[in-house]
């Protein structure tokens, strides 16, 4: 049985700089945790920031430039980007476990967090095995820290941060996926959509996570869900979100359109 408790393995994964050490740590956690060999969650609290490698150089997000679906070079740039975003978002699994995860959560709390950490390690994976088979590397372009900076915003509540990680950008990502696909299917892509199916669909059970432990709060302590997220967006995230929406990959997620229509930006 390992010595480690579970927010000692988080915090070791998010103090690993090394992306695919970040992800073999990860595997083998998981591992630990779902066959009992790691029982307890302790109370080592987790970094202020998680240790990143030299590159890539981490730019302003406005400051990025444009995605491309078309030629090598669009396509390394696009896997870049969600590699970049996968990596953050293991971090972002480990950090609910270790930050919130004391908060007198039941165990099924802690399995999806540390599931969630390990289909995003599995994602990252995949994502840098396609940009080495193209010839290029993770780090070899710029990225943004827009992610970390949400979770920052989001560290003192966890309220705030299922409101803003996994029921704003995640559920974004299963609005905005099936157009990519589609996009670089169209042009000749056979390597990179697969990849982009098997995110898209573990990204339906992150942003379902996301619902049903926003949910579990919520009335936890006496509220009423949907208001609640009404209220928690009008401070974390006022610029409303972008639609269109996919309300099918939505609600297989288990998000009430009258969560997020409302919230729904003109223009």
């Amino acid at each position: 049985m390992s010595a480690l408790s579970l927010s000692d393995a988080a915090r070791t994964v998010l103090a690993t700089a090394d992306p695919r050490e970040k992800c073999r740590l990860t595997r083998g956690f998981a591992a630990d945790w779902r066959e009992g060999r790691i029982t307890g969650l302790g109370d080592t609290p987790p970094p202020e920031r998680p240790a990143r490698p030299d590159r890539p150089v981490l730019l302003a997000p406005r400051e990025m430039p444009r995605r491309s679906y078309g030629g090598e070079r669009g396509r390394i740039g696009l896997i870049h980007a969600l590699a970049h975003i996968e990596l953050n978002a293991i971090d972002l699994g480990w950090d609910i476990v270790a930050r919130f995860g004391p908060d007198d959560m039941p165990k099924a709390f802690l399995d999806d967090w540390v599931r969630v950490a390990l289909d995003e390690a599995r994602h990252f994976e995949m994502l840098d095995e396609l940009l080495q088979r193209m010839g290029a590397a993770y780090g070899d372009l710029a990225a943004h820290d827009g992610l970390w900076q949400a979770a920052e915003k989001t560290a003192d509540d966890i309220l705030g941060r299922l409101a803003v990680v996994p029921l704003t950008l995640e559920a974004r990502g299963l609005d905005t996926t099936p157009a990519t696909i589609a996009k670089l299917t169209a042009n000749g892509d056979t390597l990179t959509p697969p990849a982009l199916e098997v995110i898209y669909n573990d990204e339906i059970r992150h942003v379902g996570a996301g619902a049903r432990w926003f949910r579990f709060i919520a009335e936890r302590r006496g509220l009423d869900p949907a208001a609640t997220y009404h209220a928690v967006m009008a401070e974390r995230y006022p610029a409303g979100l972008k639609a269109p929406f996919n309300h099918a990959a939505r609600a297989e997620a288990g998000f009430p359109r009258d969560w997020y229509e409302p919230l729904a930006r003109a223009g």
